[in-house]
Order: structure tokens, then C-alpha cells, then sequence
């Protein structure tokens, strides 16, 4: 079968593979140990290996590369299971390629040719083989296998699943990887010998592909400090993708709880999901659209007069093409642009799509081009309607903008040359939203931008001239629903107003901050979630100086939800994510440095603010405006590429330098030394966004020399491999922050508790238990109370927490003694009594301090906490005319004092205490001395009791002259004078026949008198002061986590 075109390292590879054919473009192989010869030992070693695997997951023996005669590069373009199959590839090749290929001139345009042929192909078979791929009974099968092997709960739903080898150290087991909503499973059975792996998502710190001498290709997992390998995949790029997304899935979870989704996730979704997020970061796309078709055709490219290979990609509302040829060359049609499409022509598989301005575009040999008509047609005549004009709906801004340009007076030569090269390149390829995009707009980008047209190519490089059209009078409500609004991004943006571009002439007037003001505030009420973060002020006073106020708006919003996600928010993820990849590039790219600087965490550090504001904080404001061009049409490769740059600049005095602070002055004195010749900016404004810097020490670098040498020697970088390493880099960053959260947590209890609390690797394992808990709640009930009452403002040891159901199962595998069942009402107690607000949701601190006093608690402190328990029992049972606020409250002040009196808890009455008394039978029930401490209980009971009755006797002279005051009566007499109560049967025998007064009377005991009685009975203070196996009870937590969950 055809293969995805995929580059291949053949140094390795020579040692398993055999030519059976070659010509000047390909190349045919034959694995070792398959076929004629066998090998000797290597075919012997490498045809076991294959033969001993499934045959679904083996690889294909046969294999066809395509390279050219002046490059040292293969691609592996189709493999086959028989010598027959892939002799039919070859000779389609000989057939319909070779003869073709020989009228290129350059090796660059063979490649593309024949990876774009390729392309094709799979697609035209994906069609027809797509229906073909899923079989439900089989599936069917594989999850009832899958239920019965890993016993999760119901809820959890199978995505897809492959037959592939799990490497358990340095042997293969081959087996079934599963892959579900919420876990990575893995199961394998050979001679007698299970392997069983289950991994939740969110717990992963690496997924990645790699390869070596014994696996060609293989994924990659990390997890838990421990390295797991899955090879010997037939899909394995399929396999990749899906793990990426339910992996991305799961760990934006990690912090936004509202990720998590109501439908079940599905193999198809997942695909498409990940072609339509490739789709829509390439295009600059809203987030709503999604990749409807794709085929594969021609494009008339008027300017070079040429027909381009590529691909049609069609959305909901937007027609795109993109090359596939090596020319970059792209072109995204709104279908609110587009006017009519012409009949067909049959002949060569043509149509032909008119826009606005009187433009048209052919594209040819479209396969399925009489249906592809029909739906343009359709769409065009939902979504047609006049192009909206923003300038009507902007709030005091025309004036605004004209006055900052009037600020400018313009070097007329200079921006007259430029204007003149961009309008000559508008007459080429177009002006608007239908322009073209090819490697001549990137090198006048690189150039420079005239200063009239910055605005307008901004808005149109990142897709927010797409935004603004869809959306007319927005921008204008949102600031009238904002105005006067009282937040704390709205204080924040009061604060930093001032501090935005304080030098700049546009900034020193009421005219530039209050439409500053606007566009923050505004923005904070769009995206609560974000609301207003540092940077973005600067930022936005950099859109404010070349764009309207509305175009500022729209372009705020692609940068924020778009093209930097995640990068402003509390925690800065993506950010972070892109100083890793920063990271990468400089491992891979300027080894020299690498060497001096083992450490690289230093330029995390030092360029996070290159990051978040597009280096405007850091270089001359007219300098920093031609980064921020290049920023709109590479997205973030413009930032790394320049980035590289300026520490291959400064490479020889950085590996000079001694310390870190060396290394910083040396970076801010070339930022400063950074100048722009072309700059139309007086010159009091150029010295004032310099500053007072002392620049003689350093030789200036004009900014359009650095970002041209940034493009010629790191220009390869691709985009597609910069999301890659960004979603790779994605899950270690956000594990990483995570893990450093659980020990800021863990130490800030350690310091304030004692005893397990206080624990170094028990507190650790005990947050990891809690927070899996919380995220078991949320993976299958979707009305946990976790999920509706997430406040994510909450500080950090707040944020994950417990309702009672999900409380109930942690507590029942964590508690010492046994004696707090799932379901019984004694769990509900516990829960409602370390519940200190009442919200219903106990967080880790809270958990913590109950298990601090039930593991490591003094006998005295054990049972106190018994005894509250039961006194809790009044709210439930309906009984008395007890003031449960009071109690509560009281409760509540003395769990948080750190010295608490005993002679302030209330009395136990006589339901509560004989509830109590079965609590310690429980608690005892399967204890080597249960007998003894069944004794004890009875004779600590029989002792109480007639401690009751000698009590009320000597009382009973005397009551009728104090029934005469009332006013004298004490609080500790009230809770035994409860008329409501009734006298249950008492359970100990052995006091009957002297209770029968107490049998007519209500009784009841305070903590010391039931304290008192249980120190004297050694086994019962024994049994509570035995020191409890902590980590066996963690231990057997973990395995029984998710039984629990299932048993339910």
C-alpha cells in the first residue's frame, strides 16, 4: 500500500533491509530473513523477530524509497505484505511517474512532485477504504476483552485499539494496546505470563516517537518515573495521533475543568479534531471551523503562469488552498467573498471561483468537481452578504489613529520605495483577504512594512480581518456592556495604563490611554477565563499605534486565543511550552553554546519576556515593530528563529561570560545597540524608547539585517515541527508544574502539622491518591459536585476536592481500622465533621488533618474525634431539640485551635453513646484480641453507667429546691433533661439489673467521663496507641483505586 512520504535514515536500516530494484529515483527492499537467501544470521535474527508477532502488527517485508541522485535523503513511499503486491507499485511507478519526472530541473521540485502524487493517491484510497476499516462486531469484542482485563468502571468508554509489542525491559511482549477516554491499557498473555499496564492520561510526561538500531520506529511514554516503549504499530502514525489527542485532552483538565466534555470520545472525532486544528493554525481560522473536504487539484497562479499542485481544504466558511510543490504558495478565500462559481468544465475537471474585485480563481483536475461546485454554490448563498466596513463602528478611534500618524513624520523616500515594492506586489498576487501568499511576501515582510500598510497587513496575516467582518458592532457592544464594570482585571488595567509605552508621544495624552483603557477592558469582559494578564498592555499599545481601535480588538483577540494559547493566563503554560521548544532548537542548533552552557534553564529564564511581548520590552519600539511583522505571518517560528539569532550573535561573548548576570548584561546591552535605519520615528522618540543605555560599547545592528540573517540560517525551521515539539513539551511542562504545586503543598502543610501530615513520602503519595480521586469523580459524572462548584480563583490547595460519594471510597481504602464502610452512615459523619465551611466538598487540607489524627494521634486526640462523630449523629437520627448551628459552630472553632479543651465538648446522650459502643466493636471485629477488647468495652460501659445512677441518687434530695432556680441551673445538665429522647434497649446485659431507674430517665456522659473510664483498660488504649502501616495502606490504595469505583 501507498505510504505517507516520510524521511528515513538508511544507515541503520542497511543491516535489515536487502535492494531487489533500483533506478535513478527508487529504490525497492526486501527485509532480511523474508524471501530467497534468507540473510544468514541477521535474516535469521530480524525474520524470528517479525515471525513470532501478530501478523497484524508486523512489518511489511517489502518496501519502496524514492530519493534523487544529488541527495543523501529517502523517502519511504509504499510497503507491501507479498512480493506480487509491491512489484504492482513498482511498475505503476515505471508506468506513470518516470517519464514525468525527467522534465524537472531541480531535485527540490522531483520530491515535491512525486510526495504530492503520493498524497494523492492515499487519499483517493482513503475514501474507499474508510467504511471498510471499522467493523462494530469486532470492536464489539475487543471492548468486553477490554472490560474484563482492566476492570474499570462502566463509564469508561474504548476509543480504538491495535495489536502491537510492549517492550518490559529489553524483551518484546506482544499484545493488545487499548486506548479509552481516560486510560492508555495494555494487555499481553504468552506461555503463561500476563503483562497487564493501565495509565491514566493526565499522568503521562512524555509521548513521542522515536527510533533505534532494533526498532525502526516505536512511541515512546512516560509516566511515573518509568519509560514504556510500543513498537512493531502497523498504524503507527494513526496510533500517534490519537494518543496525542486524548492526551492533550486530558491534561488541559489539569487546569480547565470546563474541558471536560459530556460525549463520549470517538476514533473518527479524534481524527478529524486533529486534521482540523492543523487546518485551522495553518490558515489563521476561527476556532469554529472545522475541516469539511479535502481535494486534491491544480491552481492557475496568474503571476508566475503556471499551474500549482496542491490541496483544496473546505470549512464551513472558508475555501483554502494550499501547494504541495514547494512553492508556499497559499491562497484563503472567505465565502463571503466569493460571487459566483462558472459551470464547470468537463474536459478538464475545472471550475472556476469568482471573488470580489473582479478576481477569479481556476482550479483543475478536481476528481469530484461537479459535487465541490454544488457546495461553494450552497454555501456562498448562506453566507453572502456585504463586506463589513469597521470603520463605522469604532468608538473615538479615526481621530485617535489619525493623530498618532500625524506624529510621524515620515522619511517620504523610504516608505515611497517600500509602498511602491507592496503595491507592486499587490498587482501580482491581489490585495485582501483573497491575496496570495508566497515566498516574495515573505521576503518583503523581512524587508520591512510601510508604515500606512502595517494595520492592514497585520489584520490580514492573522486571520482577525476574518473575525472583524463576521462579527460588525461587536466590539462596539462589548465596550458599552463593560463600561463602568468593577473587577479585578479591570483594577489591574488601571494600574498598568500608565506603565504601557510611557515614552511614546501616542501614550502621553488622554487620546491613547482611554482607548487603551477601552480594548483591555473590553477584552477582560469577552474572555473572563483570561480576563487581563501583564504583557498585554504593552502589546496592545503596540496594535493601538498602526491599527484602528476595533482592528486593535480583533488582533488582541487572534493573538491571546490563536496564535499564543495559553500564554496568558496565571500560570503562563504556553509560554513555558515554547522556552522548551526554545530549548530544542538551541540543543539542535548552536551546539557550541550548548557545551559552555550545560544548563539552558538560564535562557528560559531570561527570555520569557522575548515571549510574552513579542520582544517589544526589549528592544527600541521602532525596532521591535518589524518583529511583530514577522510574528503575524510565521506565528511563533518568526519569534524562535530570532531568538537563535540573537544568541548566535552574541555566541562568543556569552561563552566567554563567567555567571548568569554577565550573560544578562550582555544580552541587554545588544538589545539596546539594535537600531532601525528604516524607522520613520523622530528621532526624540527613538532616544526616549532607548532609554539612558550607554550604547558606544556595543556596534549597532540594524533590526532588518538580524531578522534576514534569523530567515537564512534558520529559516528551515517548519511550522508543522514546531507544533510537534509543542505538543510534546506540552504534557512535561504542565506535569512539571503540577508536580511543582504538590510540593509547595505538601511543605506548606508539613510546616503547619504534625505526625502524618508531616510525613516526607507519605504526604506526597496521600496528594497523588487525592487528586486522582477528584479526577475519577469528574471522568464519569458529569454532575459531580467537584465539577459545578469548581472556582478556579480558589488557592491552589483548594482547587482539587472531594463530594461525600467520591470522599467515602478514598476514605474507606485510607482509614486504619475499618470501621467507615462506603456506604454507612458513620462516613457521612466523618464527612460532615471535617467539612470546617460546609460547602459539601472537603479539600486536601481537610482530608489530611483527619487522617493526621486517626493515623498518628495521641489516644486522647483518637478518641475525641470518635466521640464528635457521634454527637453528629443528632442531625441525622431527627432526635432531640439539640441547637445543631451552636454545636456545629463550636465544632468548627475548636478543630481550628491548636489547644483544644475537653470540657467544652457536649454531652453524649444515650442513643449517640450506645452507637458509640458499636462503633468500637466494629473498630475491634477481627483484631487478634477482639475478645479481650469486647470485654473492656462492656465493662467501660457497665462501669458508666453506674457511675449515672450513684449520680443521679445523690442528686435526688436536692433537686426539688434547685427545680426553685432556675437560674442556676448549668449548660452541662441540659443535654441529659432532653424530654423528646427515648430509651433504646441497652446491649450490655450485665448492668440490668441495676439500670431499671436509669431505663425511666434520659442519661448521658460528658468526654471525660467516658475518657477517663477507657484509660483504664490497657488493651483498648494499646489498641489505639499500635502504630498504624502507613505506606502497606498506601500500597493497597493504589491497586484497589479504581475497583473501588467499579464495586460501587
Amino acid at each position: 500500500m501507498w505510504l505517507k512520504p516520510e524521511e528515513i535514515l538508511l544507515k541503520n536500516a542497511f543491516k535489515l533491509w536487502v535492494t531487489e530494484k533500483d533506478n535513478e529515483y527508487f529504490v525497492l527492499q526486501r527485509r532480511r530473513g523474508y524471501g530467497e537467501g534468507g540473510g544468514g544470521l541477521t535474516g535469521l535474527l530480524v525474520g524470528t523477530l517479525d515471525t513470532v508477532l501478530d501478523s497484524t502488527s508486523k512489518v511489511a517485508p517489502y518496501r519502496i524509497l524514492h530519493h534523487t541522485p544529488d541527495s543523501q535523503v529517502y523517502w519511504s513511499i509504499a510497503c507491501g505484505v507479498t512480493k506480487e503486491e509491491i512489484v504492482q507499485h513498482w511498475d505503476w511507478l515505471q508506468q506513470n511517474i518516470m517519464r514525468t519526472l525527467s522534465v524537472f530541473d531541480s531535485s527540490e521540485d522531483v520530491t515535491s512532485f512525486v510526495q504530492g502524487k503520493i498524497r494523492g493517491l492515499i487519499a483517493e484510497e482513503g475514501k474507499t477504504c474508510l467504511v471498510q476499516e471499522d467493523d462494530p462486531e469486532k470492536f464489539r469484542e475487543a471492548h468486553l476483552r477490554f472490560e474484563k482485563w482492566f476492570e474499570l468502571p462502566p463509564g469508561e468508554k474504548l476509543v480504538t485499539y491495535y495489536s502491537c509489542s510492549y517492550w518490559k525491559g529489553k524483551v518484546p511482549c506482544q499484545g493488545w494496546l487499548y486506548l479509552s477516554t481516560n486510560f492508555l491499557c495494555f494487555y499481553s498473555y504468552l506461555l503463561g505470563a500476563e503483562v497487564k499496564l493501565v495509565i491514566s492520561w493526565d499522568e503521562l510526561w512524555r509521548l513521542e516517537k522515536t527510533s533505534n538500531v532494533i526498532l525502526t520506529e516505536s512511541i515512546h511514554v512516560l509516566a511515573h518515573g518509568e519509560d514504556h516503549y510500543f513498537s512493531m504499530l502497523m498504524h503507527l502514525n494513526e496510533t500517534f495521533v490519537i494518543m496525542e489527542q486524548l492526551a492533550d485532552y486530558s491534561i488541559k483538565r489539569l487546569f480547565d475543568k470546563e474541558s471536560f466534555q459530556r460525549e463520549p470520545l470517538k476514533k473518527p472525532r479524534l481524527e478529524a479534531n486533529a486534521k482540523s486544528e492543523q487546518f485551522r493554525t495553518f490558515f489563521r481560522l476561527p476556532k469554529e471551523e472545522n475541516l469539511l473536504e479535502v481535494h486534491e487539484s491544480f491552481l492557475w497562479v496568474p503571476f508566475s503562469h503556471f499551474n500549482t499542485l496542491g490541496k483544496i481544504c473546505l470549512s464551513e466558511n472558508y475555501l483554502c488552498f494550499a501547494s504541495q510543490d514547494g512553492s508556499q504558495c497559499h491562497v484563503i478565500i472567505p465565502m463571503r467573498e466569493v460571487v459566483n462559481v462558472e459551470k464547470p468544465d468537463s474536459s478538464s475537471r475545472a471550475l472556476t471561483v469568482c471573488v470580489r474585485g473582479k478576481r477569479a480563481l481556476r482550479f483543475s483536475e478536481v476528481r469530484d468537481y461537479q459535487r465541490l461546485a454544488n457546495t461553494i454554490r450552497s454555501r456562498c448563498g448562506i453566507n453572502a452578504s456585504p463586506q463589513h466596513s469597521a470603520s463605522s463602528e469604532v468608538m473615538c478611534c479615526d481621530c485617535f489613529i489619525c493623530a498618532i500618524l500625524l506624529l510621524f513624520k515620515l522619511h517620504p523616500l523610504k516608505e515611497k520605495m517600500k509602498e511602491q515594492s507592496w503595491n507592486i506586489h499587490f498587482s501580482e498576487y491581489g490585495r485582501g483577504t483573497s491575496m496570495f501568499f508566497t515566498r516574495k511576501t515573505r521576503d518583503l515582510i523581512v524587508r520591512g512594512v510601510p508604515e500606512a500598510l502595517r494595520g492592514e497587513l497585520w489584520m490580514l496575516f492573522s486571520g482577525a480581518v476574518n473575525d472583524m467582518a463576521t462579527h460588525p458592532g461587536y466590539y462596539t457592544e462589548l465596550v458599552e456592556q463593560s463600561l463602568g464594570t468593577s473587577t479585578l482585571a479591570t483594577d489591574e488595567i488601571e494600574r498598568d495604563l500608565h506603565r504601557s509605552l510611557p515614552e511614546h508621544p501616542a501614550f502621553q495624552s488622554d487620546t491613547g490611554i482611554s482607548a487603551l483603557r477601552r480594548v483591555l477592558t473590553a477584552y477582560a469582559y469577552r474572555n473572563p477565563k483570561i480576563g487581563y494578564c501583564q504583557a498585554m498592555n504593552i502589546l496592545t499599545s503596540v496594535l493601538l499605534l498602526y491599527a484602528k481601535e476595533e482592528e486593535a480588538f480583533w488582533l488582541l483577540v487572534a493573538v491571546c486565543e490563536r496564535m499564543l494559547p495559553d500564554y496568558f493566563n496565571r500560570r503562563i503554560i504556553g509560554a513555558l511550552v515554547d522556552q522548551a521548544v526554545f530549548e530544542d532548537l538551541i540543543r539542535e542548533n548552536l551546539p557550541q553554546l550548548v557545551e559552555h552552557m550545560t544548563d539552558l534553564s538560564f535562557f528560559s529564564s531570561v527570555s520569557l519576556s522575548w515571549f510574552l511581548t513579542l520582544f517589544i520590552s526589549v528592544l527600541p519600539i521602532e525596532s521591535a515593530v518589524n518583529v511583530v511583522d514577522c510574528f503575524f505571518y510565521d506565528g511563533i517560528k518568526a519569534i524562535l528563529q530570532l531568538g537563535l539569532a540573537v544568541l548566535d550573535y552574541n555566541m562568543e561573548a556569552l561563552i566567554s561570560c563567567h555567571d548568569d548576570a554577565e550573560a544578562v548584561t550582555i544580552l541587554n546591552k545588544f538589545f539596546d545597540s539594535v537600531t532601525n535605519k528604516d524607522s520613520p520615528l523622530p528621532p526624540t522618540v527613538q532616544q526616549a524608547s532607548v532609554g539612558n543605555n550607554d550604547k558606544a560599547s556595543h556596534i549597532s545592528v540594524d533590526i532588518s539585517e538580524l531578522i534576514r540573517e534569523a530567515y537564512e540560517k534558520y529559516g528551515n525551521i517548519r511550522s508543522e515541527e514546531v507544533e510537534s515539539s509543542r505538543k510534546r513539551n506540552k504534557l512535561y511542562v504542565i506535569q512539571t508544574l503540577e508536580d511543582t504545586t504538590k510540593q509547595n503543598v505538601v511543605s506548606k502543610l508539613r510546616v503547619t502539622s504534625t505526625g502524618a501530615c508531616s510525613d516526607t513520602v507519605m504526604l506526597p503519595s496521600l496528594f497523588i491518591y487525592f487528586q486522582r480521586q477528584h479526577f475519577l469523580s469528574c471522568y464519569w459524572t458529569m454532575n459531580s459536585p467537584a465539577l459545578l462548584h469548581h472556582d478556579p480563583s480558589l488557592a491552589y490547595l483548594e482547587q482539587y476536592q472531594l463530594g461525600f460519594q467520591q470522599f467515602s471510597m478514598l476514605f474507606s481504602l485510607l482509614e486504619p481500622w475499618a470501621f467507615c464502610s462506603i456506604k454507612s452512615t458513620l462516613s457521612l459523619w466523618v464527612f460532615r465533621l471535617i467539612d470546617e465551611n460546609q460547602d459539601g466538598l472537603i479539600n486536601f487540607k481537610e482530608f489530611c488533618c483527619a487522617l493526621d489524627t486517626l493515623y498518628t494521634g495521641s489516644f486522647t486526640n483518637k478518641l475525641k474525634f470518635l466521640f464528635k462523630l457521634h454527637l453528629l449523629s443528632i442531625k441525622l437520627s431527627g432526635r432531640g431539640k439539640v441547637d445543631l448551628q451552636a454545636y456545629l459552630k463550636q465544632w468548627q472553632n475548636e478543630i481550628l485551635k491548636k489547644e483544644e479543651s475537653i470540657k467544652d465538648l457536649p454531652r453524649i446522650n444515650q442513643t449517640q453513646f450506645i452507637q458509640f459502643s458499636k462503633t468500637l466493636y466494629n473498630i475491634f471485629h477481627g483484631d487478634p484480641e477482639e475478645e479481650l477488647l469486647y470485654r473492656a468495652v462492656a465493662h467501660v460501659t457497665s462501669l458508666l453507667l453506674r457511675m449515672e445512677e450513684v449520680g443521679r441518687r445523690l442528686q435526688e434530695p436536692s433537686s426539688p429546691p434547685e427545680s426553685k432556680k432556675p437560674a442556676n441551673s448549668t449548660v452541662g445538665e441540659e443535654s441529659s433533661t432532653e424530654e423528646s429522647s427515648t430509651t433504646p434497649e441497652s446491649s450490655d446485659t450485665s448492668s440490668s439489673h441495676n439500670s431499671q431507674d436509669l431505663s425511666e430517665t434520659e442519661w448521658s456522659f460528658s468526654f471525660e467521663q467516658v475518657l477517663a473510664s477507657l484509660l483504664n483498660e490497657p488493651a483498648i488504649v494499646s489498641f489505639f496507641e499500635r502504630p498504624v502501616d502507613i505506606q502497606t495502606k498506601l500500597g493497597l490504595a493504589k491497586v484497589a483505586q479504581l475497583k473501588s469505583k467499579t464495586n460501587k
